[in-house]
């Protein structure tokens, strides 16, 4: 769904919750939601918006995968490490399956929270993070 401007994001209008959970989560809570999710073992996160966008956030507790995806079999978007050259391993997803990605299309875990932490807030990833449109 478009905003005004035609850039594809809904804006803070839209509500976030982490799937299969009906409570909102606010932006300023996220980042301590994600962490606790994390040390808990839960190293994927699904969050869906009230416009139907998904966003998705699998980590290794180091580095996060950070996608954003516009309805279901959308290709997405993703955050970016530009100029990472090494890949890691640890990305567990929640049916077992352990992935590794290349550095470069993940980010460490503080700048992932900031991502997630922004598009909650506004609909979109902050200007100054590296993203990759993968449409």
């Amino acid at each position: 769904m478009a905003d005004a401007a035609g850039t594809g994001t809904v804006g803070a209008a839209e509500s976030w919750s982490f799937a299969g959970d009906a409570v909102t989560v606010p932006a300023g809570s996220v980042a301590e939601a994600l962490r606790a999710r994390i040390a808990g073992g839960q190293l994927e996160s699904l969050l869906e918006s009230s416009s139907g966008r998904t966003l998705f956030v699998v980590s290794n507790a180091e580095r996060a995968m950070v996608m954003l995806l516009d309805h279901p079999g959308d290709p997405g978007e993703h955050a970016t490490d530009p100029g990472a050259e090494d890949w890691s391993d640890g990305f567990v997803l929640s049916n077992g399956q352990a992935d590794e990605y290349p550095d470069a299309d993940t980010v460490p875990l503080a700048e992932a929270i900031r991502i997630v932490r922004h598009i909650l807030a506004t609909g979109r990833p902050p200007a100054d993070a590296a993203w990759a449109v993968d449409r």
